[in-house]
């Protein structure tokens, strides 16, 4: 049985370039960006949106992408954590999270970047309660919270004074 006929195919754009995908009836976005795309930044950990690690943007807006059908993105914008750097160009967040050592075994990393960008898109001043609120649906077993609050409140006091996006 020829499994790509019962494929069907998606246009979006894809870390700010037009793609177009191929995906099974049920396949989430996430197993889609993985293994179709091979853009594998983005991590599966629990399947449920319980642990962040596959947050990306659709939109703009900040999903776990294990609860996201990919045939739901056809026609929109999204952004993994491959689209956060702009050329070899870290984002602030990634290079805070680096200077404050914020990541250590990687499988969180993806998401609380992507879900750090997306906090200080909408809010460029949060204090430590909102980022840490912002951020609870995003869990680390290894550096704990602290190194990645900080690193995201120095990111957000860099950008302000940078005025970097």
């Amino acid at each position: 049985m020829n499994t790509a006929l019962n494929k069907t195919p998606v246009q979006a754009t894809i870390n700010g370039e037009p793609r177009v995908f191929l995906c099974a009836p049920g396949q989430v976005l996430a197993e889609t960006l993985r293994d179709e795309l091979q853009l594998t930044g983005t991590k599966i950990g629990c399947n449920t949106g319980d642990c962040g690690a596959c947050s990306v943007l659709v939109n703009d807006r900040l999903v776990c992408s294990c609860l996201v059908l990919a045939v739901e993105v056809e026609g929109q914008s999204v952004q993994t954590v491959e689209g956060i750097a702009e050329g070899g160009v870290l984002h602030p967040v990634q290079q805070k999270l680096l200077e404050h050592g914020g990541l250590q075994c990687g499988v969180c990393t993806p998401g609380v970047v992507v879900a750090a960008k997306a906090l200080l898109q909408a809010n460029p001043d949060p204090t430590e309660e909102e980022a840490r609120y912002w951020l609870a649906g995003n869990l680390c077993r290894c550096t704990g919270y602290d190194k990645i609050i900080a690193a995201v409140l120095d990111a957000a006091r860099s950008m302000r004074e940078g005025a970097v996006s």
